[in-house]
């Protein structure tokens, strides 16, 4: 994934053009919610096993097999629904996949769970920006920024953006 960070667990590089970026919108902060008795270190869903959904998922997203990334984050939002780096992941395979409609879902459930965080608003921001709704992407992006201001990812999607600006049209 091009500089979403989150379900990819990429090191973020620079975007090369607005057509085809090198960035997907996700901060590189995990984002492991679990509850008072533990239930997510227990479903061993954070990703630490490489065979666990999340680690599966995030090599799939990486590869960019979305759709396999997919499943795999669906499973272990079912197997840890109080998993919000399951939720995160589930959303930014959704936006590749462009079901916006799931994505805003699974983003508010991830909301629900961890808060409006700067990589969850990072992600969303970057989901905007696919959609090309410019406006909202800058919007959810400057909460991010405001939240995490040294943080590369967001800088790298806030500069993608203004290269889709420029050129009047979204990244796909």
């Amino acid at each position: 994934m091009l500089v979403r960070g989150e379900a990819d667990g990429a090191t973020p590089k620079p975007v090369a053009s607005a057509s085809e970026p090198t960035t997907t919108g996700s901060a590189a902060t995990p984002v492991v919610v679990m509850d008072d008795a533990g239930a997510v270190a227990a479903t061993g869903l954070t990703g630490a096993s490489p065979v666990d959904p999340v680690s599966v998922g995030k090599r799939h997203f990486r590869e960019g097999h979305f759709g396999l990334a997919e499943q795999s984050f669906r499973k272990a939002v079912e197997l840890g629904p109080r998993d919000a780096e399951a939720w995160v992941g589930l959303a930014a395979s959704y936006d590749r996949l462009r079901r916006f409609d799931l994505a805003d879902r699974a983003y508010a459930q991830a909301i629900r769970l961890a808060g409006a965080n700067p990589v969850i608003l990072n992600n969303q921001g970057y989901s905007y920006l696919l959609r090309g709704d410019l406006v909202r992407a800058r919007a959810k992006l400057a909460q991010a920024r405001a939240k995490d201001a040294g943080n590369p990812v967001i800088a790298a999607n806030l500069a993608a953006l203004d290269e889709s600006m420029k050129l009047g049209k979204d990244i796909r």
